[in-house]
């Protein structure tokens, strides 16, 4: 893969999860983005598979932009070594400035909040909003779940079949940024 420039955003759990295998996804992602100039935008947090991803991103001399609420903050969650940083006032502007700031997404296992973002995304597609690539990372089958809801969903007249199929699944965080990279149009791409 020829390295680019543009944005990705990385939704995944502000938990670790179960498996450490989880861990070394998210570390890899981070790596990854880093070695290929991809700027990275996530949820700003310093725990979980975002913290890993970001620590790793930024160790590997990559980008990360992170957009935290300032309840987050205050808890103090957010990561203070992000390139840069973006403070909202709550969840549905800190999706938004996610959105925003991104050209596609990517989304490693996650928890509601995580499901919560890649739901409104497809929303928006199929509202007409955006044409930006989501990819599922389907580290052992987790999402699969979620593309059976979808097909029953289609099956059932509740949702098109572009829904349907809006999320690609990848099996490793290479093949993830090799699908992002072969659908981010050159024109989104910001000038070298």
């Amino acid at each position: 893969m020829k390295p680019q420039q543009f944005s990705v955003c990385v939704y995944c759990g502000s938990r670790a999860g179960n498996d450490q295998e989880y861990g070394q996804i998210a570390e890899a992602i981070g790596v990854l983005f880093a070695q290929y100039r991809i700027a990275m935008v996530y949820g700003g947090g310093s725990v979980g598979l975002m913290g890993i991803a970001a620590r790793a991103c930024l160790a590997a001399g990559g980008t990360v932009t992170g957009v935290i609420t300032e309840q987050l903050e205050a808890l103090e969650v957010g990561l203070d070594s992000v390139t840069e940083k973006y403070l909202v006032p709550d969840m549905h502007a800190r999706k938004l400035r996610m959105f925003d700031l991104s050209d596609g997404f990517v989304a490693l296992p996650g928890g509601s909040g995580t499901l919560d973002e890649i739901a409104e995304i497809l929303s928006w597609r199929q509202l007409g909003l955006h044409d930006k690539p989501c990819i599922l990372l389907n580290h052992r089958g987790f999402w699969e779940p979620l593309t059976k809801l979808l097909a029953q969903m289609h099956d059932h007249g509740f949702l098109s079949q572009s829904g349907r199929d809006y999320f690609q699944l990848a099996g490793t965080p290479a093949q993830a940024l090799s699908l992002l990279n072969a659908q981010i149009a050159p024109a989104d791409r910001p000038a070298n």
